[in-house]
Parts: structure tokens; C-alpha cells; sequence
């Protein structure tokens, strides 16, 4: 489980590669449904979506990745990298292109590919170019997927134009091909609460998704949530709670699923709320050495699967 009671991303590519692995962001010129056929973006989306990091998707794929293998490999003595396609949603764009673009990819020191998308964006022949292309390269693939939350009702209210269903369609999709699943989830959206952070842990672990990624909330410049918080009608949970919320998520997590992120990051410039004033790295070992007091772990309360619940019925027996 590792030293700080949940399996950690770092940790299990280790185990895999046998050597550091790092993965680097790819930013393509892609967009995302919701700006372009839908009603407008996400109540939490910026006009550059996660692509903070990345570099510009003017560069070709090849130069993105090799100048980020240069700066990543030379500070962190990496050799083996992922190719991250990270920014928007990375299926929605015509088949042709979608496959020129992950075929640059094949670059020597190139393990794996990851794909970022919205659940209501995977077809079947885009998952054919994966598959095509792991079987020519041997890359490991991984389709990234962006729940959010479990919360149905949530999910409308900020304008994600999809629900819990084209989550679980997707995922099961995506295992057809014997891809990994990472999924994305915001534990402290407005609306929801610890029964919703409980509930995501036991649906992800029912889909046996391989990894997930949570992401604190952060309010951006130029968002609808921007001017919600700033007139008050949003209020982001205490640091407290939402450590309670991951804890919580943790504790009903399957002990396999490997754990990417546990706090977002955005650019203190662009935003007007983001992790409370502290860098995530303060935060997360503030939240661990909560854990280690508490003896929590991951999976602590992982007892609900597989006919273990019912047993609950039948303690007299």
C-alpha cells in the first residue's frame, strides 16, 4: 500500500516499469462539445480547460514530446515516459486526425499512451486506433474519463450534458478492449456531500476502474462559477471537509485501484479560489498524516462487493 496508506500512482508504475516513469502532457487543437454544439462549458472550465501545463498545440505532437522528455528526464533522471493527452476532449475531432495524432506518439523512451475524454465521447472505431496501435507499438493505453461525480443532478446543474449512464456505457466500452480506465472525480462540487464522495468510491470500484484522479475545486477567472462565488451564491467546502470526503472516498475504494492526484492544481494568477490559499503538496501531507492518526487506509471499508454486504443480514447466523 505504500507509506502513506493508499496505493499511489508513482508507486505503481514503479512496480510495472521497474524504473521512474513520468507521464507529459500533449495539448491538441480540440475542443470540447459542450463549446462548440452544446449550451457552453462546464460551470468549472476555463478557456484553456487543464492545459496549464502544457505547452502550445500550435507545436507538433513530436516536439511537445520530446521537449518535455528533455526537461522532465533531465530534473527527475526519468528515462520511460507516458504520452498524456491531456486538454479538452481528445476524441472529438474526425477519425483521420485522431489517429495521425496518437500514432505521433510512437517515440523512442514512449511506453503508453493516455487519453483524456468526456464519457459521452467514446466510439468504438476510435477505440480501434488504440487497439491498432497497441498492437503495432505495444504502448500500454489508458482512456481518461471525466465523471466528476456521481450526483446525477449535479452533473446538470453544471452543464457537464451527460449523467452516470454514458459514465458506466463508456468504461464498460473501454474494458471491452482491455484498455485502463482512469477516472476523474471533484469531491467538493457544490451540491454535493460525503454520501456522494462514498457512493463514487463503491460505483468505481463496482467498474473496477484501473486508476482515478480527484481534483479539489478551484474557481477560475472568466468561469460560471467565477461569478457565483464572487457574489456569494457558492461556497466551497472547509479544507476539513473535504479531507473527510477523500478519506472517506479512500476508505471504500478498492485497494487495487491505483490513486493518481488527490488535489487540483491551477495557476494562482488565473484563479480566484484554489486549494485554500496552500500549495497541494502542503495539503496532501497535511491529509496523510490525518490518515496515519486516524489509521485509515485505503479499502479500510471495502466490505460491499462480491456478496459481502449481504452478510450484514445474516451476523446471527
Amino acid at each position: 500500500m505504500g507509506n502513506f496508506f493508499y496505493r499511489k500512482y508513482s508507486e505503481y508504475l514503479k512496480e510495472v516499469y521497474g524504473e521512474k516513469v513520468y507521464k507529459i502532457p500533449v495539448n491538441l487543437p480540440v475542443l470540447c462539445p459542450n463549446r462548440v454544439e452544446g449550451s457552453g462549458p462546464c460551470a468549472f472550465c476555463g478557456d484553456v480547460a487543464t492545459g496549464f501545463e502544457s505547452l502550445s498545440n500550435q507545436l507538433s505532437v513530436s516536439r511537445q514530446i520530446q521537449t518535455n522528455m528533455e526537461y522532465i528526464g533531465k530534473r527527475y533522471k526519468a528515462e520511460k515516459f507516458i504520452v498524456y493527452f491531456q486538454n479538452f476532449t481528445n476524441t472529438y475531432m474526425p477519425l483521420e486526425e485522431f489517429e495521425t495524432y496518437m500514432n505521433q506518439a510512437d517515440l523512442p523512451n514512449v511506453a503508453g499512451i493516455s487519453v483524456s475524454t468526456r464519457p459521452d465521447c467514446i466510439r468504438a472505431e476510435y477505440l480501434d486506433v488504440l487497439d491498432n496501435i497497441r498492437k503495432e507499438k505495444g504502448f500500454d493505453i489508458t482512456v481518461e474519463l471525466g465523471l466528476q461525480t456521481v450526483n446525477y443532478k449535479v452533473l446538470n446543474k453544471i452543464n457537464r450534458m451527460h449523467t452516470l449512464g454514458e459514465y458506466i456505457d463508456a468504461h464498460l466500452m473501454v474494458k471491452k478492449y482491455g484498455f485502463k480506465v482512469c477516472t476523474h472525480m471533484m469531491l467538493n462540487l457544490p451540491g454535493t456531500d460525503i454520501d456522494d464522495a462514498i457512493e463514487g468510491a463503491k460505483i468505481l470500484s463496482a467498474m473496477k476502474t484501473d486508476f482515478v484522479k480527484l481534483h479539489s475545486l478551484y474557481i477560475l477567472k472568466g468561469t460560471p462559477f467565477e461569478k457565483d462565488y464572487l457574489s456569494g451564491d457558492l461556497e466551497v467546502c472547509s479544507f476539513e471537509e473535504y479531507t473527510e470526503r477523500v478519506i472517506a472516498f479512500l476508505e471504500h475504494l478498492d485497494p487495487d485501484t491505483v490513486v493518481e492526484r488527490l488535489f487540483g492544481r491551477a495557476p494562482k494568477e488565473k484563479s480566484v479560489f484554489e486549494n485554500w490559499g496552500h500549495s497541494w503538496r502542503k495539503l496532501q501531507g497535511i491529509l496523510e498524516q490525518k490518515m496515519f492518526e486516524e489509521g485509515s487506509f485505503q479499502g479500510k471499508q471495502y466490505n460491499y462487493l462480491n456478496g459481502k454486504a449481504v452478510k450484514k443480514f445474516f451476523q446471527n447466523d
